[in-house]
């Protein structure tokens, strides 16, 4: 009961500081399964409105040889050093998906929320939406980095098939799980025509938000990350989105 608490204080306090209204939502106490509680993680319904319809934009890629950048509200490459410390990395990493997915561990605590770093992201990405200037994006939360760019890929065969891929070149002094799965937010995946990374950045810089080009949308339907001067990602988008898409099943069926 005091984690839940806990979590409606600081809904409390990032509704105020963003201007975010809830509409609803549900929480329930009494859905033990086998024993166990379920999070303390009330699910919110959010309500908003868009002044021009078709300036809407979706998670998917839309062109080989767009531009791939990272957006980061935090700013500066400072914050990330010293966010990549091996203690607050260990608190941190091991209550992300990638902790709980591969060594069944759920413990630490989330990565600390920057409300001023989610504003300014926030108003930076309905200004690039504003005038145009990027084609797709998709924020950073559950699964970090990799997961967010997987999925843009995932996406893109409502456009072209069967899908298109990505290369990227990841920057990160900490731990390669850290750099691609660690869940640290005010963070967002944006895909813009390479003529236009110039106005990106300058808008970017008005909000005080960091513009990184990471990488390219490619045509061959693989997703490549490097990391640190290796390859650590090198698979065709449509074996990881079976994985992807068929987690239930595959979970159910005990294969």
């Amino acid at each position: 009961m005091w984690q839940f608490s806990e979590a409606i204080d600081g809904l409390t306090e990032a509704c105020t500081a963003l201007g975010t209204p809830i509409t609803g939502g549900n929480v329930s106490f009494y859905n033990e399964t086998l024993g166990k509680s379920i999070y303390p993680t009330p699910i919110i319904g959010i309500l908003g409105l868009l002044d021009d319809a078709s300036r809407v934009l979706k998670i998917a890629f839309r062109a080989p040889g767009d531009a791939i950048v990272l957006l980061d509200g935090a700013g500066s490459s400072t914050r990330h050093s010293e966010r990549s410390e091996e203690s607050l990395f260990a608190r941190e990493f091991s209550s992300s998906e990638y902790a709980k997915a591969i060594s069944t561990t759920v413990a630490g605590e989330p990565p600390a929320i920057d409300l001023a770093a989610e504003r300014g992201l926030i108003d930076c990405l309905v200004a690039l939406a504003s005038h145009g200037i990027v084609v797709s994006a998709h924020d950073i939360s559950d699964g970090g980095l990799a997961v967010t760019i997987a999925e843009s890929c995932f996406a893109t065969a409502q456009h072209v098939a069967p899908y298109l891929g990505a290369t990227l070149t990841v920057k990160d002094d900490g731990p390669a799980e850290s750099a691609l799965f660690g869940e640290r937010g005010a963070r967002s995946i944006v895909s813009v025509a390479p003529e236009t990374i110039a106005a990106l950045q300058s808008v970017a810089a008005q909000y005080g938000v960091a513009a990184d080009p990471i990488g390219q949308v490619t045509a061959d339907g693989m997703l490549g990350i490097q990391y640190k001067g290796r390859v650590i990602v090198d698979s065709p988008v449509k074996a990881l989105r079976d994985i992807w898409a068929d987690s239930i099943e595959t979970l159910v069926s005990g294969k």
